[in-house]
């Protein structure tokens, strides 16, 4: 088969609309699925978003980030434009740098309960320190519940040069 269906296509409402309204509030509602045709398949998905922004829950400063997710999707699969609103949901949403990727992580799991999944900030610096939190999630039962476990054990032994982003 070629393409997808309109049946495979039902969650996706928000892909080739024009007019989007742009949530300025914390809003997981916002993330739309679609089926994966190869779920047999062990493949990663990873999306690069380097315009990522929150507030200081403290400050009410701006944090901005380069959010990395990868994942190994099951049966779902996230809607990129869905995704893209969703993270600009996070735009006056107040939290600390670790909370916003454990909170993404765990509403990306609850949309598509994925085989593996793994959240990665790499945040601008403020008052001089950088903050970069991981978090990942391997599917229990799964050769992927070991992988999460040996990945986060073995998660940025080798840094990158840091050059101020």
């Amino acid at each position: 088969m070629n393409g997808r269906s309109k049946q495979e296509l039902a969650g996706v409402t928000l892909l080739g609309k024009q007019k989007v309204s742009y949530s300025y509030s914390y809003n997981p509602d916002i993330l739309e699925s679609f089926a994966n045709k190869h779920p047999e398949n062990d493949y990663f998905v990873k999306f690069n978003c380097p315009e990522f922004t929150s507030l200081c829950p403290m400050t009410g400063q701006p944090d901005f980030a380069t959010i990395y997710i990868a994942y190994v999707p099951d049966k779902l699969l996230v809607e990129s434009k869905s995704l893209k609103l969703y993270l600009f949901s996070f735009r006056n949403h107040g939290d600390f740098h670790e909370d916003c990727v454990n909170i993404i992580m765990k509403d990306l799991i609850k949309l598509l309960s994925p085989k593996y999944i793994e959240v990665w900030g790499k945040f601008t610096p403020r008052g001089g320190i950088s903050i970069d939190p991981y978090a990942n999630y391997g599917k229990q039962g799964t050769h992927w519940e070991k992988a999460a476990t040996e990945r986060l054990l073995w998660h940025d032994m080798y840094p990158e040069k840091i050059d101020n982003r």
